[in-house]
């Protein structure tokens, strides 16, 4: 009975490094086709859009009001936040993009 909780549990952290993933790295997306555009605003609105619908309802399914399903989402979404920021901070060094620099401290 607890292998099962546990299984239930892990893959919907499964489900919310999906989730995390397609918001993230659909926001990472946005931002390098939407700079290039004519019309960057609708690019940047629609995204939000998209993206925000798709996590809600991943939560909405996966959670199923269950507030142990719906911390493991969470976390999920969380973790892979971090992974696209890597990934993301990685492919930039490596294809000698220079036009944005992060600052570590307060202007």
């Amino acid at each position: 009975m607890m292998m099962n909780e546990f299984l239930r549990l892990l893959l919907t952290g499964i489900g919310g490094v999906i989730l995390g993933s397609i918001f993230f790295g659909g926001l990472w997306w946005t931002v390098c086709r939407g700079m290039s555009s004519s019309q960057p605003a609708l690019w940047f609105l629609v995204s939000r859009l998209l993206r925000t619908g798709i996590v809600m309802t991943g939560f909405y399914l996966l959670g199923q009001g269950q507030w142990k399903r719906i911390s493991a989402c969470l976390l999920g979404f969380i973790v892979a936040r971090m992974l696209v920021v890597r990934l993301a901070r990685y492919v930039g060094d490596h294809n000698g993009d220079t036009s944005v620099k992060e600052n570590r401290h307060a202007p």
